[in-house]
């Protein structure tokens, strides 16, 4: 299943993709689940990002790998592939991509997600979209023009 979302900020796509720390991955976590960083290396090829997600029941490991960075003159990006995703997921694959708008940015969550069944994939759509459109007032505060 594809959610591709997009927010427009202020500031250029090379201060926007440079922001993407630890500190920005804290922000962007959403109230439900918690989560509990355990392993942040960064955003380059090979960097690892560990967390568990906390339910108040249970909790879950998440491990992604970084397997793709690359910036050109209009546009960056990395990805991050799920190696270790909770139930129901099987595959998970999340594009940051900022491109070049004028003076500012556009950011892109472009997700790839599959719990190996359609149905279910489908009935996880509506709560991965208010998941991730959190991210946008986040964005938009974080990348007014400075």
């Amino acid at each position: 299943m594809l959610l591709h979302l997009k927010t427009t900020v202020q500031q250029d796509f090379l201060s926007v993709f440079n922001a993407f720390d630890e500190q920005l991955f804290r922000k962007l976590a959403p109230p439900y689940p918690r989560l509990k960083l355990l392993r942040f290396d960064g955003i380059d090829v090979g960097d690892v990002v560990e967390v568990e997600l906390q339910t108040g029941i249970k909790a879950f490991h998440w491990t992604s790998l970084i397997t793709e960075r690359e910036i050109t003159d209009t546009a960056a990006w990395f990805v991050d592939e799920g190696q270790e995703v909770p139930p129901p997921l099987r595959s998970w694959r999340h594009k940051h991509l900022i491109t070049k708008q004028g003076s500012g940015a556009v950011i892109h969550d472009i997700i790839d997600y599959s719990t190996g069944y359609k149905v279910l994939d489908l009935l996880l759509y509506p709560l991965m979209l208010v998941a991730f459109g959190m991210r946008w007032p986040v964005y938009r505060r974080l990348f007014r023009q400075v």
